[in-house]
């Protein structure tokens, strides 16, 4: 495996280390607020995965291989005995680097996501950003308005435009290394092969309105993680961080201090 350097952020200076993993199209700046207020009392790093962000844009890409980008990051900053939280794509890397590798991980925070195949729910994204040609001087509202021509969705545009960079007069270029994800796309949304037991403490945490986590998911939850607990955050859809940020610190918060 070829080896990937992580950007990432770190902030505060005292208490238990904290890392928080992003979700597909994110970055790490997607978490730099809920960063900052869990700094009070901890020590949180934000990373960017592999072909995300400003992280290496590399041609190989799944769960395990992502998992030891992260334990490397870790090895790297020796930083043993981590907090290790992950939000969707980020909580299935949590997931894969804590069954694996588990004296690495005190304890583990899934946000939204399960350990299960999903359905290929964003194709349509894939096919609105391949749709824009970058190649061409052009403007970023222009950008903008042709995603949400396709998309329909403003809060998804506001997100994905986020990783628009300038290169140039009037250049741009994404941010994630876009032609490589979705080439592995299928790796990311299909049934990744957990296995072994982590026996330490584990929250998941569920988006009211967000369907990711269901009723049936729970078996396969307490089978690879017994500790686990499950807590719903009203008034939340799959982002939970962007939608309820103060009642998950204060879930979280409660989480790491017991």
């Amino acid at each position: 495996m070829e080896y990937c350097q992580l950007n990432y952020k770190r902030f505060g200076d005292k208490g238990s280390v904290v890392v928080i993993l992003h979700g597909l199209f994110g970055m790490l700046d997607n978490w730099k607020t809920f960063a900052r207020q869990l700094s009070k009392e901890h020590i949180v790093y934000i990373v960017d995965l592999r072909n995300h962000g400003k992280s290496c844009h590399l041609d190989e890409m799944d769960y395990t291989i992502m998992a030891e980008d992260v334990k490397t990051f870790l090895e790297e900053h020796s930083l043993t005995q981590v907090h290790l939280m992950g939000h969707s794509m980020g909580g299935k890397v949590a997931m894969k680097l804590a069954l694996n590798h588990s004296a690495l991980v005190e304890k583990l925070i899934v946000v939204d996501i399960a350990p299960k195949k999903y359905k290929p729910s964003h194709l349509p994204i894939f096919e609105a950003l391949m749709s824009i040609d970058l190649t061409q001087p052009t403007e970023r509202r222009k950008v903008a308005d042709q995603l949400l021509q396709k998309i329909g969705h403003p809060s998804i545009v506001q997100f994905l435009m986020k990783n628009l960079k300038r290169e140039g007069d009037q250049l741009y270029s994404w941010k994630f290394n876009l032609p490589i994800i979705r080439h592995n796309y299928e790796k990311i949304i299909d049934q990744e092969k957990f296995s072994g037991v982590y026996k330490k403490p584990v929250l998941f945490v569920k988006g009211s309105t967000s369907s990711y986590i269901l009723p049936d998911d729970e078996q396969k939850i307490t089978e690879l993680f017994p500790k686990a607990t499950i807590q719903e955050i009203k008034k939340a859809g799959h982002w939970v961080h962007a939608e309820q940020p103060k009642k998950l610190l204060e879930t979280v918060s409660v989480f790491l201090n017991t």
